[in-house]
């Protein structure tokens, strides 16, 4: 628009040549409200550019205050999130501590019901009729297979303190009885979280006592299990190796293979 406007200007300036005084003095007049209406133009084109860059100035400062809001306020959402997550964590772990105290408190007891209970029968009272003719202790009046199978079902459940009591009174009451290497394997069993040493202690048992035994096998392995835990590699080999090499036939020979692959031979 402007080069035309330039371009009629050109024109009318050559005209002036061949113009009379009055055709000058009309193209002169013409020209300075051409030169008046750009340049009221180009001022109004200058206000809307000033007043856009204003405008866009004003949505930046709008955005940038509600990104600050919302970053406070997400902190602080944030905050208020962590300090109920530790609110939790500390209930949760209260109520943890007392389901703990609980549950010892109740094995306990049923430990001390289980000693009492073999106490009275082992005394030969009135009402014993399992006591010895001759007045000695008398065995309990459940069967070995019936303390076994209860000890277990303790020690699955998670109450290893009446587990070990029904299966020390097992060992104790019928001590020749087939289901001797078994109680000690689960004696080591209840053991092999907390007290590794134990543990191994009763496995040994087990291996040395009744090495035929259909738990010799798994109470070796879990021997070089227990070695392993302890970050002994050699003596989790060796057994492992045992294992193999005595019981091949097992279950566990096939373990302690795949245990022997991943330690490296």
């Amino acid at each position: 628009m402007s080069r035309t406007r330039w371009a009629v200007l050109a024109g009318l300036a050559g005209l002036t040549a061949c113009a009379s005084p009055s055709d000058v003095r009309r193209v002169q007049n013409e020209v300075a409200l051409l030169r008046a209406e750009s340049a009221r133009q180009d001022s109004a084109r200058a206000a809307r550019l000033g007043e856009i860059i204003r405008l866009q100035q004003r949505i930046m400062d709008s955005l940038g205050l509600a990104v600050r809001s919302l970053k406070g306020d997400t902190q602080q959402d944030l905050y208020n999130i962590q300090q109920q997550l530790v609110q939790l964590q500390e209930l949760t772990g209260q109520s943890q501590q007392r389901l703990s105290e609980l549950r010892t408190q109740l094995e306990a007891r049923g430990a001390e019901i289980s000693v009492s209970g073999t106490g009275a029968s082992a005394a030969g009272g009135p009402g014993d009729s399992t006591a010895s003719a001759g007045g000695g202790p008398a065995r309990p009046s459940a069967s070995a297979d019936q303390m076994y199978e209860a000890s277990v079902a303790q020690l699955r459940r998670g109450s290893t303190a009446t587990a070990r009591v029904g299966l020390r009174q097992l060992l104790q009451a019928y001590p020749t009885s087939e289901r001797v290497p078994d109680a000690l394997y689960f004696l080591g069993q209840s053991y092999a979280a907390e007290n590794p040493d134990s543990a191994a202690g009763y496995y040994r048992q087990v291996l040395e006592r009744y090495p035929q035994s259909p738990r010799a096998s798994a109470a070796l392995y879990n021997v070089g299990l227990l070695a392993e835990r302890r970050k002994d590699a050699a003596a989790a080999k060796d057994a492992y190796q045992r294992v193999i090499r005595q019981y091949p036939q097992s279950n566990e020979a096939a373990l302690a293979r795949d245990r022997l692959k991943t330690l490296g031979r």
